[in-house]
């Protein structure tokens, strides 16, 4: 999968532009980054550890090294207030 995927700084996240639409059409896939995000969180939080993040903006699909701070309804947020939409991410890993 991460052949696909086109390796970027968490700083030049916030430069990117997001589509509205999802890039997940099944169900369980969805709920699968649900829990994913839940994880993600859990291990930001409490063990500071990275994840990887694989995402796609307007352009490409792109992967990020990093901790997640926070999830909000409609978005992942990383460290200085970056957001990543969660309608645009694939897998957390």
């Amino acid at each position: 999968m991460t052949q696909e995927f086109t390796t970027i700084e968490k700083e030049n996240i916030s430069s990117l532009m997001f589509p509205k639409t999802d890039v997940l059409d099944d169900d369980n896939e969805i709920k699968m980054r649900t829990s994913e995000l839940n994880r993600g969180l859990a291990l930001g939080n409490l063990e500071h550890s990275k994840i990887k993040i694989f995402f796609e903006d307007s352009e490409s699909k792109k992967i990020v090294n990093t901790t997640v701070w926070a999830v909000t309804d409609k978005n992942v947020v990383l460290k200085r207030g970056v957001l990543i939409p969660i309608n645009r991410i694939y897998k957390l890993f």
